[in-house]
C-alpha cells in the first residue's frame, strides 16, 4: 500500500510509505484507488485536520510518532478483494478515499445506491464522509464526468449548501454578498447559484489582481475588485460576507469598514492557511467575532435530509450540481498527473496558492 503522507505541523512537508497492506476482515472490502482530485478544499482538510477530524478518516502508515496524516481527496476506485455478501469484486466506487493506491472498508447500511464504512475510528465522523456511491446503482452516472465529479462534487455540495443558508436566511436583508477569494471552485458555484436566485442581493468579488480578468469573466458576479481596492467596497450598505481564504488582513480591513453593516461572515475555507492572527495583530483584533460563524457544510447537509427526506435533498443537489458542471465546461482546463510520486510539486505548488485558478487537477492511479 502506497500513501501520500502529510506532516500535520507543516502541510508544505510530504512523505510516500510504501507499506503492507492490512489483512482482510470478514465482511470487508479492499478497493483500488484509480484517480482522485486535489483543490485548495483538501487543503482546508489539512488546516482544520486536528479541530474538525480530518486526519481520523484514515490512518497513516509507520506513524508511531503520530506527526504524519493522510489528507482526504474525492475520488473512484475500484473493488478488487471481498469478504462481503453484498459488494462484488469489480464493482466502482466514488467516494472519500486517503491520497493512496488502496484501502480496506467495512460497508454497513449498505444499498442499491450506496453504503457506508463501519470502521471504529471513523463512526463518530460527519456521516457524508463515511458514504461510498455505488456507481452500478447510479441511474444517472457517466463516466466522461468522473474527473468534473471528482473536482466539483465536495466543492459544489457546499456552495449548495452556502446558496441554501443564505436563501432560508433571506439573505438577513443584506444588500450585497461579498465572496471573498472568488476564483475558488467553490466561491465560483456559490456565485453561479446565487446568479440563478431572484431574490439574491448582488453579488461582490474579491480576488487577487492577477485573477481579476478571470473571475470578470466568468460573468456570474456584479463587481469584482481586487484586494489591494478594498477601500471602494461599498461600506454604507447591509453585507453579508462569505470568506473562502482565512485572510486577516482582508477580513480585519472589511470588518473595520463595514462596522454595524456587517450583518454575518461566513468563514469556509482557508486558502491563506498560513495567515496567522496574533494578539498584536490589529487587522486580526478588527474582526468581528460575535458575528463570525464556521460554516461546516456537513452539518447543514444533515439538517436537509432531515427536513426534505433523502430524496428530496438528492433532487434540489442533483439539479444544484448538474447545472455547475455544465457552466464548468466554459471555464476549467483539466490537467491529469499519472502517480503519486509525480503529484508531489503539484501538491505544494496547491498548498502554497500557486495554482492557476482555471485548473483542475486529477491524479491518475
Amino acid at each position: 500500500m502506497k500513501q501520500l503522507q502529510t506532516l500535520k505541523s507543516d502541510l508544505t512537508k510530504t512523505r510516500i510509505i510504501d507499506s503492507p497492506s492490512p489483512s482482510l476482515d470478514e465482511g470487508d472490502i479492499s478497493v483500488s484507488i484509480e484517480s482522485f482530485a486535489f483543490t485548495t478544499n483538501n487543503v482546508t482538510y489539512g488546516v482544520a485536520g486536528n479541530t474538525i477530524g480530518y486526519w481520523k478518516f484514515f490512518q497513516a502508515a509507520e506513524n508511531h510518532s503520530d506527526e504524519w496524516g493522510c489528507i482526504p481527496v474525492w475520488g473512484f476506485a475500484e473493488v478488487v478483494l471481498s469478504k462481503n455478501k453484498d459488494i462484488k469484486k469489480g464493482e466502482r466506487l466514488f467516494g472519500y478515499f486517503p491520497p493512496a493506491d488502496s484501502l480496506n472498508l467495512s460497508p454497513i447500511k449498505i444499498s442499491d445506491q450506496s453504503f457506508s464504512d463501519g470502521k471504529e475510528h471513523r463512526k463518530d465522523l460527519p456521516p457524508v464522509y463515511n458514504n461510498y456511491m455505488r456507481l452500478s446503482g447510479d441511474v444517472g452516472y457517466e463516466t466522461s464526468m468522473d474527473n468534473i465529479r471528482s473536482l466539483l462534487f465536495p466543492l459544489h455540495i457546499t456552495s449548495f449548501c452556502l446558496c441554501d443558508a443564505l436563501e432560508d436566511e433571506s439573505y438577513l436583508s443584506a444588500s450585497q454578498v461579498i465572496v471573498v477569494s472568488a476564483s475558488s471552485k467553490t466561491a465560483i458555484g456559490l456565485a453561479q447559484g446565487l446568479a440563478e436566485a431572484d431574490s439574491a442581493p448582488k453579488i461582490i468579488g474579491l480576488t487577487s489582481t492577477k485573477n481579476i480578468d478571470f473571475v470578470t469573466n466568468l460573468g456570474c458576479y456584479d463587481e469584482v475588485i481586487s484586494y489591494e481596492k478594498l477601500s471602494t467596497v461599498n461600506s454604507s450598505i447591509k453585507s453579508v460576507i462569505v470568506d473562502m481564504a482565512g485572510s486577516r488582513e482582508v477580513l480585519g480591513t472589511l470588518h473595520g469598514s463595514l462596522g454595524d453593516n456587517m450583518l454575518k461572515c461566513y468563514t469556509v475555507g482557508m486558502t491563506h492557511w498560513d495567515n496567522e492572527v496574533t494578539a498584536e495583530d490589529a487587522l486580526g483584533q478588527a474582526m468581528l467575532r460575535e458575528r463570525t460563524e464556521f460554516f461546516f457544510a456537513p452539518a447543514h447537509i444533515q439538517k436537509r435530509v432531515k427536513d426534505w427526506g433523502y430524496d428530496g435533498y438528492n433532487k434540489k443537489t442533483n439539479e444544484f450540481m448538474s447545472s455547475r458542471s455544465n457552466q464548468s465546461k466554459e471555464w476549467m482546463h483539466l490537467k491529469e498527473i499519472d502517480g503519486i510520486e509525480n503529484f508531489i510539486k503539484t501538491y505544494r505548488q496547491i498548498v502554497s496558492g500557486n495554482i492557476n485558478p482555471d485548473e483542475g487537477i486529477i491524479i491518475k492511479l
